[in-house]
């Protein structure tokens, strides 16, 4: 993976345009992910709070949102090539896998709290108002000990490094 992405910067053509709305994407999809890091809990309890208010895997769009717009940023044809076997990938093969197995997982645990949540709450494409669970008391917030422990500082750190790549591949063109 790393290597493919070293691949992809060296070979990257980025312009200013490219940089900037790749840049914008990139950072909406580890905002995303930064926000829900700091609301999952894991396995203690079903996260329905933050983004997962909104979709069930806002991760996972937020995975894909830093994908595409490194594929902009980087500006060339053979990126958009990879990033669209990606997504052939990840829609064929990825996210019905996880779905699946999480899935069963999280209602192995949580039975009609996570049936009513799954039913309510879109995958990927995020709901207009945030979903509510029965019989809510509070909305808990945002932590950063959760942040931490999910370990979501080294994605942050990777997305960041593999950016100024691309900006440092765009200053020696």
């Amino acid at each position: 993976m790393y290597v493919l992405a070293a691949a992809l910067i060296f070979g990257a053509r980025p312009s200013a345009v490219s940089l900037l709305l790749g840049g914008v994407v990139i950072a909406a999809g580890e905002a995303l992910r930064l926000w829900a890091t700091g609301y999952l809990h894991k396995t203690e309890s079903l996260t329905t709070a933050g983004p997962y208010a909104y979709l069930r895997h806002p991760l996972y769009l937020g995975t894909l949102l830093i994908a595409g717009g490194f594929a902009v940023a980087a500006n060339t044809a053979p990126a958009m090539w990879i990033f669209a076997v990606f997504l052939l990938g990840y829609f064929g093969y990825y996210l019905p896998y996880k779905n699946r197995i999480e899935g069963a997982r999280l209602e192995a645990l949580f039975g009609d709290e996570y049936r009513r949540y799954a039913v309510a709450v879109p995958r990927i494409l995020p709901r207009l108002h945030a979903y509510v669970p029965l019989g809510a008391r509070g909305v808990p917030d945002w932590t950063r000990v959760r942040f931490q422990d999910n370990n979501e500082l080294g994605t942050t750190t990777a997305v960041l490094l593999g950016f100024l790549g691309v900006v440092v591949r765009w200053l020696s063109i």
